[in-house]
């Protein structure tokens, strides 16, 4: 039987002037739609479980297979066997490594893929999705909101699929140089659109668009994290690191660094099919909304987000809180108002989360290369350094940290830090060179709605 999906705001019946959904969707119906229609998040009504035989049969094995042994767990009612193989197979064409630091601690190298980030996993595998389950003849417009890599991710995964027009809202003033170039140079069907405002504030058009009812004929889409068809995805690479290292049912440790929590979802998602994560880390930068809440028990957004050197992890409230909340028996709103709190003791039975300052990041990548010659940039050394926090001092555990985008990436930090300069992946060879411009708009969403209506005259 398939899966179904429910909003996360389907029981604030009492809020005025929202509308519950308490109906369910469709896979189908909640990878095309990405919002719920009254601004919740969807998720699904079973959590299939995964045998540990069959994780461990896949030691050793492409990671496209792992790829198919979760994603058929909750699309077996949904895709046909053969369109999903197809679609894996075409997506993961590039390595997955796990490299050896120290001990019995690992970092799984999400940054080999087009555009050198993690986003890449679930975009390539979402724009195929979509264009597999897309009515014949109708147009989709992806509107996303992007704090460094999402976009450029997205963008590249979507640039000219027939059929599909993307728009990237991204901060100005806080992406990187190379993000940008990779953002603006994308082209064609993809629009980077360059906001004068902050990454939360991204989020909140996006979110503000999908719930217009005078944009509907556009038929807006999600590739946010908002949209389950991004948190798919991400609950495979934890398998397949765990089938890769892991021993006879032994528990692991994943350190996850963490913005808008749709990485770390995918983390507890897999938990919840059964693989024997001991803990979930959930490192943050100065945006210590989530850390305080579990420390404190009273949850408060951060607004403005305060910029960091891990940019991407810049948000002040974190879409997938919704999600988390959820799992654990809560509710929150896209706002940041908590309608009802989660079980906080069973949450930090399995999640503990910290906040790295901007000095410990610099710190960290400085200690991590002088002790093992390994090169992390600012996200990646926040994941570690939430690691070494963690387990202060009991280094018996097996860990995996997540590196989520390449240093080359962020050769100023690198360069001023290290002394070297990071050198680039074959996807970046000619990053440099590419051409291309935003559209500047303010943070204003009568200006977004305007271009988006724009865009509708054209088609």
């Amino acid at each position: 039987m398939a899966i179904r999906y429910y909003s996360t705001n389907r029981n604030l019946s009492f809020v005025e002037g929202l509308k519950p959904f308490k109906e369910t969707v469709t896979f189908r119906e909640a990878l095309l739609q990405g919002q719920a229609p009254d601004e919740g998040l969807f998720m699904p009504d079973t959590i299939p479980l995964l045998n540990l035989g069959g994780i461990a049969s896949l030691k050793g094995k492409p990671y496209a297979e792992t790829a198919k042994f979760v994603a058929r767990a909750f699309l077996h009612g949904d895709v046909p066997s053969s369109v999903l193989s197809h679609i894996i197979e075409d997506a993961y064409n590039f390595p997955v490594p796990l490299e050896h630091v120290t001990q019995r601690k690992y970092i799984l190298r999400l940054d080999q893929g087009p555009t050198s980030s993690f986003k890449d996993f679930a975009a390539r595998m979402m724009a195929r999705l979509m264009s597999a389950l897309r009515d014949e003849g109708q147009n989709l417009h992806v509107l996303v909101a992007t704090s460094g890599d999402t976009g450029s991710a997205v963008g590249d995964a979507f640039h000219n699929v027939s059929g599909i027009r993307v728009t990237i809202l991204y901060p100005r003033h806080e992406v990187s140089g190379r993000q940008k170039k990779q953002l603006d140079s994308i082209g064609d069907n993809v629009q980077a659109i360059s906001l004068d405002g902050k990454f939360d504030q991204c989020q909140d058009l996006v979110k503000e668009a999908f719930a217009d009812p005078e944009l509907a004929p556009l038929h807006l889409t999600s590739a946010n994290s908002i949209n389950f068809g991004r948190i798919l995805p991400q609950m495979i690479y934890y398998v397949y690191a765990y089938a890769q290292l892991a021993a006879g049912g032994e528990e692991i440790v994943f350190s996850v660094p963490s913005g808008n929590f749709g990485n770390a979802l995918g983390c507890e998602f897999a938990r919840r099919m059964g693989l024997p994560v001991a803990k979930l880390v959930m490192p943050v930068n100065e945006n210590e909304e989530f850390p305080r809440y579990l420390t404190e028990g009273v949850y408060q957004k951060i607004s403005p987000s305060i910029s960091c050197l891990s940019n991407a992890m810049n948000v002040g409230h974190p879409s997938n809180l919704a999600r988390f909340f959820d799992l654990f028996g809560g509710t929150v709103d896209r706002t940041g108002h908590v309608h009802v709190y989660p079980d906080r003791e069973e949450m930090k039975k399995h999640i503990f989360s910290v906040s790295v300052t901007d000095q410990e990041t610099k710190d960290t990548i400085n200690q991590v290369y002088r002790d093992y010659g390994v090169i992390l940039e600012p996200h990646g050394a926040v994941a570690w350094r939430g690691l070494e926090r963690y387990l202060a001092g009991n280094d018996d555990a097996l860990c995996v940290c997540l590196e989520t985008a390449h240093p080359a990436k962020f050769p100023e930090e690198v360069e001023e830090l290290l002394r070297l300069t990071p050198e680039l992946p074959p996807a970046m060879q000619d990053i440099d060179a590419k051409q291309g411009e935003a559209l500047n708009l303010p943070a204003s969403y009568d200006a977004l709605k305007d271009y988006l209506l724009k865009t509708r005259q054209e088609e």
